[in-house]
C-alpha cells in the first residue's frame, strides 16, 4: 500500500459529525468486549480537550466528564475499559496519574493506564509512582507531546516500562495530521521510528492505536517482524476517516489487533467501529480476539466471569 492510497490529509478545519444512532447495548451475539482506548480526565482537562476537537478536529458528540465516560460504557455491555490519558506539557503527570488511580482504584472493570511527558525531570520516578498506585501501563501522544519515538528522551520511560513490565501505548501513526498540531506529525512519526524503538527494546510491549494511520501496510509488515508490536482498531474501521486496508490488516494478525474506541472524543455513535467489527466477517475465533482477548493479553487483564453482561 502507498502512502497516497492511506492518507487522510490536512486537517485544515473541524471534519463533519455523523447523524448515526447510537446503540441501546452491546450486540448480544458478540463475544465479550473491551475497549482498549478510552480516555479519562479530570473536568477541566477535558473541557480543553473537547474545545479543542470541536475547533480543528471534529465535533465531540458526547461531551461526558470521567465518571460518566465509565458508566456508560459499562451500561451499554462493554465488559471492560482500558482507561487512556496523556500529559499536555511537562509538571502534570503526576497529577493525572493521581487523578487515574483514584478514579479506578474502586472500579475492577476499568485499567488506568498512566502517563508522563516526554523528556520531563524524574519521568522514571513518575511512572514508577504510578505503577505502585496501581496505574498499568503509560500512554504517550507523539502528536500532542510533539516527540518522535525514538527520541533518546524515551529511553527512561522504556526502561521504567520493561523494568516494571508494563505495556506502552503511544499514538505514533502519522494520522490525522493537523495544522494545530506543535510540529508536523510527518516529521516526527513514522513505522521506521516505531521499527528502531522495537528494534532497541526487544522486551517493550508496544500497542501503537488507529492501526499506525496512515502507514498500514508498513504496519502490516513490521507486525510479521516483530512479537514486541500490536495495533488498535481505534476509529479506523469506522468508516469516517477514508483509509483503504484497514479489514486486511486487522485479518493478517488479529492476535495483535484489540478493538479500540477513542471515546468519548469521537463524532460518531459510540459503537459504529464495533458494528462495523462485527460485519466484516471474521471467524469467530478471530473476531473474539479482536473484540477482547487480544486487549485482555496485552493489558494482562484477568479472565472475565463468564457472560459478563450490564
Amino acid at each position: 500500500m502507498s502512502d497516497a492510497d492511506s492518507c487522510l490529509g490536512w486537517l485544515s478545519h473541524p471534519l463533519p459529525a455523523l447523524d448515526d444512532i447510537d446503540g441501546a447495548h452491546v450486540d448480544r451475539d458478540l463475544p465479550y468486549v473491551v475497549d482498549s482506548h478510552v480516555h479519562l480526565f479530570p473536568d477541566k482537562v477535558f473541557k480543553a480537550i473537547y474545545g479543542w476537537f470541536d475547533a480543528h478536529g471534529w465535533p465531540v458528540r458526547h461531551q461526558l466528564q470521567a465518571t460518566d465516560v465509565v458508566d456508560f460504557l459499562l451500561a451499554r455491555g462493554v465488559g471492560h475499559i482500558v482507561a487512556l490519558h496523556y500529559a499536555h506539557r511537562a509538571g502534570i503527570a503526576r497529577s493525572l496519574n493521581t487523578f487515574m488511580a483514584e478514579l479506578t482504584r474502586t472500579r475492577p472493570r476499568v485499567t488506568g493506564v498512566a502517563t508522563v511527558f516526554p523528556g520531563e525531570p524524574e519521568a522514571g520516578a513518575i511512572l514508577r509512582e504510578a505503577f505502585a498506585m496501581g496505574l498499568r501501563g503509560v500512554k504517550l501522544h507523539c502528536h500532542v507531546q510533539a516527540f518522535a519515538v525514538d527520541d533518546s528522551i524515551l529511553h527512561e520511560v522504556y526502561d521504567a516500562c520493561v523494568e516494571g513490565d508494563q505495556p506502552l501505548v503511544v499514538h505514533a501513526g502519522r494520522e490525522p495530521r493537523s495544522t494545530a498540531y506543535p510540529k508536523d506529525t510527518h516529521t516526527i512519526c513514522g513505522a521506521d521510528r516505531i521499527e528502531a524503538v522495537l528494534r532497541s527494546f526487544p522486551r517493550l510491549r508496544v500497542s501503537v492505536p488507529h492501526l499506525g494511520a496512515d502507514e498500514l501496510g508498513p504496519y502490516g509488515k513490521l507486525l510479521e517482524r516483530y512479537d514486541n508490536l500490536w495495533l488498535d482498531t481505534t476509529m479506523a474501521m469506522a468508516d469516517y476517516f477514508p483509509m483503504k486496508g484497514a479489514e486486511a490488516l486487522v485479518a493478517q494478525r488479529p492476535e495483535r489487533v484489540m478493538y479500540g474506541t477513542d471515546f468519548p472524543i469521537i463524532p460518531y455513535a459510540w459503537d459504529r467501529e464495533l458494528l462495523r467489527i462485527k460485519k466484516t466477517g471474521f471467524s469467530d475465533d478471530a473476531l473474539e480476539r479482536i473484540v477482547g482477548r487480544t486487549a485482555r493479553e496485552f493489558h494482562r487483564i484477568p479472565a472475565p466471569a463468564a457472560a459478563v453482561r450490564a
